[in-house]
């Protein structure tokens, strides 16, 4: 397997380089060369042999099979469901694909407890030692604070937006108490963080020194790890075509589902909308074929406040014919302008790949909060009930519409409280973080400022 850049500049590349450097060296993302035909999930096939069989397609030979066997069947070993991500009806032809079953409770623990095992095998063979830096809205700071904590030849560096992430997702990635994890509190929103780690990864010599890699949802093993719940999800449902809707940011989740349908693990088509909040970026781009920039609200669902989804980048070369110098026009003018079309063509193509987006104010997230409990009995976090406020909104048709479930309501409890009335405490095993210490440094809102304390942490 050959992974190359979507901005075309970059040479190609192996599975284990592209997944340790995150960015490609031109500032693209990277994507396999060609897409590997895996066979879907079987019914009852347990959720690690699938992680296996879809990790090594992706792969090739740079993981022997019975090594990325045991990879998987050490990262969801500790996940508190046996289906890693189960299903659960709640309405006529309505589920919840449940992905807070992790460490954390977030859906991001699923493809990070693999990441860090893949790394520390990746890095086992090379003797390297890397400097993980991430930006997180939310979840993907605690998720891999909890799975990279004590690694030994790895750091890792989270940056979240100080005071715009809730206290228990706060509290995952601030108590792990790991000499190797360092959380930097920044001013401004997720948009300025992700901006600064990328400005981080596009300065070569500064990459070179401290030997930086990423994990946020750009970086591919993250996508390719996240495949898999589609098909398993399409298993349980035994092949019956299925409607996604997927409460989104950066895009990364909704990225995976139509990975997974261009490999061949979903059977019944693909259709996905993505559910996304007052932060309707990604709504406008698909209704109006423009990338325009807007900054950041705060919103009741945190992790989804991004205005500039990432991962649109991998669709954008996909539905242009894979034309990288057409991709790197595109992301040209938009970081010179903040707005700029999509090239010619492609918002037609854009409406037939399966993906479409719409959003949900603040106040109808609430109220659904509300609705959901008083019909089934259970608590929903915000961002799931962003996904289920426009799950209704859906036209009837005779498919099973399956809302992707982000998150346990208990990383939000002041949000439920204030929508539900209700408590929702953190599960018992998860109880022990209050009472440890939270560890974390505030770090202006620059460039210069965050590079210099990077560096010092990777001395």
């Amino acid at each position: 397997m050959k992974y190359i850049s979507t901005r075309g500049l970059a040479p190609e590349t192996g599975f284990a380089e592209a997944c340790l450097a995150g960015l490609a060296p031109d500032g693209g993302l990277y994507v396999p060369k060609d897409w590997p035909r895996i066979e879907p999930a079987r019914p009852g096939e347990p959720y690690a042999e699938v992680a296996a069989r879809v990790l090594s397609a992706f792969a090739g030979d740079a993981v022997p099979a019975s090594d990325m066997q045991s990879i998987c069947r050490g990262a969801y070993a500790s996940f508190a469901h046996q289906a890693v991500a189960p299903l659960t009806q709640w309405g006529a032809g309505t589920w919840l694909m449940e992905l807070h079953h992790g460490p954390t409770l977030a859906f991001k623990d699923v493809a990070m407890q693999l990441i860090a095992k893949l790394y520390d095998y990746l890095l086992a063979k090379s003797g390297d030692m890397l400097t993980i830096v991430c930006a997180t809205s939310g979840d993907t700071g605690g998720a891999a604070a909890a799975a990279f904590a004590g690694a030994r030849q790895s750091r890792l560096v989270i940056l979240h937006p100080h005071e715009r992430v809730s206290p228990v997702q706060r509290l995952f990635m601030t108590t792990t108490g790991a000499a190797n994890i360092l959380n930097i509190a920044t001013d401004g929103d997720f948009d300025d963080a992700q901006s600064i780690v990328k400005s981080l990864f596009a300065d070569t010599g500064f990459s070179r020194t401290v030997n930086l890699s990423g994990v946020n949802s750009i970086n591919w093993a993250r996508i390719a790890a996240q495949c898999v719940y589609y098909a398993t999800c399409q298993a349980q449902l035994r092949g019956a075509p299925i409607r996604f809707v997927v409460p989104s940011g950066n895009m990364g989740d909704a990225l995976a589902g139509y990975v997974a349908a261009r490999c061949g693990l979903l059977t019944g088509g693909f259709e996905a909308v993505c559910a996304v909040n007052e932060n309707d970026a990604l709504a406008r781009l698909f209704s109006a074929g423009r990338m325009t920039r807007t900054s950041a609200v705060a919103t009741p669902s945190p992790a989804m406040d991004i205005s500039v989804p990432s991962n649109f980048e991998r669709l954008l070369y996909e539905i242009t014919g894979r034309d990288a110098g057409a991709v790197r026009a595109t992301y040209a003018a938009y970081a010179q302008s903040g707005d700029t079309a999509l090239p010619d063509g492609a918002p037609t193509k854009l409406s037939c790949s399966g993906l479409s987006a719409a959003s949900i104010n603040n106040g109808d997230t609430l109220t659904e909060m509300e609705r959901f409990r008083q019909e089934t009995g259970w608590l929903v976090c915000p961002h799931t009930a962003v996904g289920t406020a426009l799950a209704r909104r859906l036209p009837a048709r005779d498919v099973a519409t399956v809302v992707l479930a982000t998150a346990a309501a208990s990383k939000f409890p002041e949000t439920v409280a204030a929508a539900t009335g209700q408590d929702a405490p953190l599960p018992v095993r998860c109880e022990a973080l209050k009472g440890q210490g939270e560890v974390f440094e505030r770090v202006a809102s620059d460039l210069g400022a965050v590079r210099a304390r990077v560096l010092d942490f990777a001395r």
